[in-house]
């Protein structure tokens, strides 16, 4: 996969084959357009190719504080992973935002890239105001011999797919869900700094991870059961995403994971934690050992999991 920043910076290409959206978090449905995309153009010999922004256009313009599934960076793997020829990436800027959809289809996908064929999700809008549609495409496109195709929604347990029901599962601690929609487990990935020590003197010594993005969507406030990655290991543990009420009356809202059967020096380390299901709220205990008592539970409950297993 080739990326590309910018149309001036695009090679000549003969007659590629698009998509176009922003393709947060890169789901089921995402997948399930990018794999038809891809066979279609290979089936005919051209270059298959996805166009997406950066910044998400509602970041962009201010319409809402919009956390994000995938950043940049994780956008970009889990494309790569896909056998996508290109991805442009197209600056989102005001100026760009103006552009009327008619617009666009003319000096992007006619005038700059001439493509074959437009390959879109079910409902799929763009341009300004949202005005861009299958129909418009179909009214500019199909009189130059140009294919516009429609993706039926995608379903998973009869829910159509999409990021924002994703972010709402995860806002609401339905991890199982989200990972359902997503395809994979979702994960947060950061460095692991130097926290107060509080857990090493209950016995559960913890990570404090402090995010690689502060536009990653954190989940529900809660403890969860997840699986962690670095140095090329994966560990199981449980993680704590909250205030900590039993230990400390700071209202800020900290990351902190528990590898199970792990005692060696993380700090500096990247690491990222996918979560695999969502154990209980946070709650504030009356004491310490009631506190000791649950993280017990908490543990045994991981240990029993059959995402759990024995370290390297």
């Amino acid at each position: 996969m080739k990326l590309i920043y910018g149309i001036d910076s695009l090679p000549p290409l003969a007659h590629p084959m698009v998509t176009i959206g922003t393709f947060d978090g890169v789901h089921e449905g995402h997948k399930e357009i990018l794999h038809s995309l891809c066979e279609k153009a290979k089936s005919k010999g051209v270059d298959s190719m996805l166009i997406t922004f950066d910044p998400h256009p509602r970041k962009a313009l201010g319409l809402e504080n919009l956390s994000m599934l995938s950043v940049s960076d994780e956008k970009m793997e889990r494309l790569n992973s896909l056998p996508l020829d290109y991805v442009l990436v197209l600056p989102f800027t005001k100026a760009f935002s103006e552009l009327s959809a008619a617009t666009f289809i003319q000096t992007y996908l006619i005038d700059r890239l001439n493509i074959s064929e437009i390959v879109l999700g079910y409902d799929h809008k763009f341009g300004n105001q949202r005005e861009g549609n299958v129909e418009l495409l179909k009214e500019i496109l199909q009189p130059k011999g140009i294919v516009v195709t429609e993706i039926p929604a995608q379903n998973v347990d009869e829910i159509i797919i999409s990021s924002t029901k994703i972010r709402k599962a995860l806002g609401h601690g339905e991890i199982q869900t989200a990972n359902r929609l997503l395809g994979y487990a979702y994960s947060l990935t950061g460095t692991v700094v130097r926290g107060n020590q509080q857990g090493r003197g209950l016995g559960f010594p913890t990570a404090n991870i402090a995010l690689a993005s502060e536009e990653k969507l954190i989940p529900k406030i809660g403890v969860y059961l997840v699986q962690c990655k670095f140095q090329g290991n994966t560990w199981c543990g449980m993680m704590n995403i909250g205030m900590r009420p039993t230990l400390t009356e700071d209202k800020k809202i900290t990351l902190e994971v528990h590898l199970l059967d792990f005692n060696h020096d993380l700090y500096g380390a990247i690491i990222t934690v996918c979560f695999l299901d969502r154990i209980r709220e946070e709650k504030q205990f009356q004491t310490v050992p009631e506190l000791i008592e649950q993280l017990k539970k908490d543990e045994a409950l991981v240990r029993r999991s059959p995402y759990c297993f024995p370290k390297p």
